[in-house]
């Protein structure tokens, strides 16, 4: 694939594009930045729930967004490790009262980069 930086761009992209997915409720761009196959886990208070990715968007369709409920966008990006044609970001995304932080695994699939595993907590 290219260099670090262009990695690096290339990534950001898919990123703002989940975050502005997430915050505006739209799910066909939050579909455009997961691969097909992905999973989604969760740690909520201590339980532990997986989703498909289509369970997750399904959830995304069915509730208000951030965006409709009249929140700040506060979504970032905090580091972002890159090997070869993978990497892994660690996002937070403090959206309905709550301060998420995603850990998220991408790779790319035919020449794209594409958010392949979602782990995400909430912290107090």
């Amino acid at each position: 694939m290219e260099n670090f930086g262009t990695n690096a761009a290339l990534i950001t992209a898919v990123l703002m594009n989940y975050f502005n997915g997430i915050y505006n409720g739209d799910v066909p761009l939050l579909r455009s930045v997961f691969h097909q196959e992905a999973i989604v886990g969760f740690d909520i208070n201590g339980e532990t729930h997986f989703k498909t990715v289509n369970q997750y968007l399904e959830g995304v369709k069915n509730r208000k967004s951030p965006q409709e409920l009249g929140e700040e966008f506060k979504m970032k990006i905090l580091s972002l490790e890159i090997i070869n044609n993978t990497a892994v970001a660690k996002v937070q995304v403090p959206i309905f009262e709550y301060n998420y932080y995603d850990i998220l695994s991408l790779i790319v699939v035919d020449g794209k980069w594409v958010i392949s595993n979602k782990l995400a907590t909430k912290v107090n």
